[in-house]
């Protein structure tokens, strides 16, 4: 705990200052032990939220701010736990899909007439960003970023197997061209073409719903109608498990495998997001690492209309924090808001207007290359189950390329088990 003491004063029997007010502060993104204070030269996910945090810990008078970092995979189960329990962090990162769960509880705090004091422009936020924190006419955090699922590029082995042009990958249009171009690649360099996590976390859900999306389909309406075992749903599995079935992707690679098989040079394209994007720059740059010519691309369009999974990062706090430990909380959600330049350097899209038109956010490695992705981004219809209808997904979709289930059954199944989700 952070005290300022008088001892002279206390001596004298003066008023001492009072204590400063302790706020936690839960969050995923992995650890840091040695962040430091200075948000501009940290990198990776991790460093740079921490560091944020350890400035804000140490310039806000009055206020200790507590970390309480916890594991991306259990995070909400924790979370969860923590509120049922009566404990919940003073404040907390969310993800733009959870406010309808959280929200519709009544477990978050609807803070829109507490923004302006606390420093807090909502005229800067882009029109997405208000809407990702917005439920039922409230709103119920401060917006950090956009985030989506991208194509990594290792350009070396692509130029090797001639699919370079001007400089810049040449990616395919349909998943015809998409299983000739792995196989030419294949051929050329002896790598897989693609890697993804497909056997851990929801990295090959959110490829599927990419490719369901860009055919105008979702997985399930606006009004509650599961709709994933449909031609589009089948079309967009079967563009993916070609490539298994041709052995030029790897559907047993965890997220860690998958990420370290791109860094070794062992495949030509990752998917994964963009909070990997600076990390993967710094990791490049090593003479060491088999990734050298590094690139970053939009999603591909293998259909008919341009879509990629999204999301958005949040910071929320509990209905329950009221007095001092509320203005205190929205300090912080301040001081984090006027770091949106830092956070960005992850890769991850700023959310503040002023950020997005500055000279330093152009600056940023390979933000250039990606400029179409915020065009694209989609995701499904506001749910509050979409946490437990995103792991019905997980499942289903690693029977497929892990155990070999038919994808009409595992996509009828998947269709079953989503829509009494929905009807609960």
């Amino acid at each position: 705990m952070k005290y300022v003491l008088l001892t002279a004063a206390m001596a004298a029997g003066v008023a001492t200052t009072a204590p400063a007010q302790e706020i936690t502060l839960g969050r995923f993104f992995g650890a840091c032990e040695d962040a430091g204070t200075d948000t501009t030269k940290t990198a990776g996910e991790a460093c740079i939220i921490q560091s944020i945090i350890n400035a804000a810990d140490a310039e806000l008078d009055g206020i200790s701010i507590t970390t309480l970092p916890t594991d991306w995979g259990n995070y909400y189960d924790q979370i969860k736990a923590a509120y049922a329990g009566g404990t919940p962090p003073d404040i907390h990162v969310m993800h733009r899909h959870r406010v309808p769960e959280f929200a519709g509880l009544g477990a978050i705090a609807e803070i829109s007439g507490d923004l302006k004091a606390a420093g807090i422009d909502t005229s800067d936020w882009a029109p997405a960003a208000l809407d990702a924190v917005s439920y039922n006419g409230g709103i119920y955090g401060v917006p950090m970023d956009f985030h989506a699922n991208l194509w990594h590029v290792n350009m070396d082995l692509m130029a090797e197997a001639g699919l370079v042009e001007d400089g810049k990958p040449v990616l395919p249009t349909s998943p015809a061209e998409l299983l000739a171009q792995a196989q030419q690649f294949k051929d050329a360099t002896g790598q897989d073409y693609l890697a993804a996590d497909f056997a851990q976390f929801p990295i090959g859900v959110r490829v599927v719903l990419a490719l369901m999306w860009q055919q105008d389909a979702n997985i399930f309406t606006d009004d509650g109608t599961a709709t994933i075992n449909s031609a589009a749903g089948q079309s967009a599995v079967t563009a993916i498990t070609q490539l298994f079935d041709a052995d030029l992707a790897n559907p047993q690679l965890n997220y860690a495998d998958s990420q370290q098989a791109f860094l070794n040079g062992e495949a030509g394209i990752l998917v994964n997001g963009t909070w990997v994007v600076d990390f993967y720059t710094a990791e490049a740059a090593k003479e060491e690492v088999g990734l050298d010519n590094y690139y970053v691309a939009d999603f591909p369009t293998l259909f008919a209309t341009g879509a990629t999974w999204a999301d958005s990062h949040m910071w929320a706090i509990p209905a329950s924090l009221d007095g001092d430990g509320r203005a205190a909380a929205l300090k912080v959600l301040a001081f984090i808001n006027d770091h949106n330049i830092d956070w960005a350097r992850t890769g991850h899209m700023a959310v503040r207007t002023s950020v997005i038109e500055s000279e330093a956010y152009q600056r940023l490695p390979h933000r250039d290359e990606y400029t179409g992705t915020a065009a694209i981004a989609r995701d499904t219809p506001p749910s509050k189950r979409y946490g437990a209808i995103q792991d019905v997904l997980n499942r289903e979709l690693q029977a497929i390329w892990l155990t070999g289930k038919e994808v009409e059954a595992a996509l009828a199944d998947a269709e079953i088990e989503v829509q009494d989700l929905l009807d609960r």
